[in-house]
C-alpha cells in the first residue's frame, strides 16, 4: 500500500476504515479477475485513495473516500467526464445512491452492495477498452 494511502486509511475512524478496506479489496479483486485490466497503481488524488489502471490504461481512475462533513456515507468517485454514473444509475437506480455525475454514495451503517459494486468497478476499470 502506498504510504500516503496507508496514512489516509489509518486516519479514518475504525468503523469507517473497515468499510474502506473492504471497498479497496473489492477494487483489487475485480481488477485481478477482469480480462484486459492489468496492474493497478494506488495513490492519492485530491487527497483521496485513487486506483488507476497502469498497464494497459484500460480504465478511468476510481477514487474512494469518507469525509467528516458527510459522516454517514462513503463515496466511490469516477471522472465526471465519463458516462459511467449515468450508466450505473440506469442499471442500479433502485439499489444505489448517486451524487451528480461523479459518485456512488454508500451508507456506512449497512453492508456494501458488493454485487452491484463489482459490476460498477469492472465498468470503470474497462472504461477505455469498452468504449472503443
Amino acid at each position: 500500500m502506498d504510504n500516503g494511502v496507508k496514512e489516509k486509511f489509518e486516519a479514518y475512524p475504525e468503523h469507517i476504515r473497515v468499510k474502506m478496506e473492504r471497498l479497496r479489496g473489492l477494487i483489487y479483486e475485480v481488477a485481478g479477475s477482469t480480462e484486459g485490466v492489468g496492474e493497478l497503481e494506488e495513490t492519492l488524488k485530491w487527497s483521496e485513495p485513487a486506483y488507476l489502471t497502469k498497464r494497459p490504461k484500460s480504465g478511468t481512475t476510481l477514487r474512494i473516500d469518507w469525509k467528516e462533513k458527510s459522516p454517514d456515507q462513503i463515496g466511490m468517485y469516477v471522472s465526471c467526464n465519463t458516462s459511467l454514473i449515468d450508466t450505473y444509475r440506469s442499471m442500479f437506480g433502485d439499489e444505489l445512491n448517486f451524487e451528480g455525475n461523479r459518485a456512488i454514495l454508500l451508507p456506512v451503517d449497512t453492508e456494501l452492495p458488493e454485487k452491484e459494486l463489482r459490476i460498477c468497478i469492472q465498468m470503470a476499470l474497462r472504461y477505455h477498452l469498452d468504449k472503443r
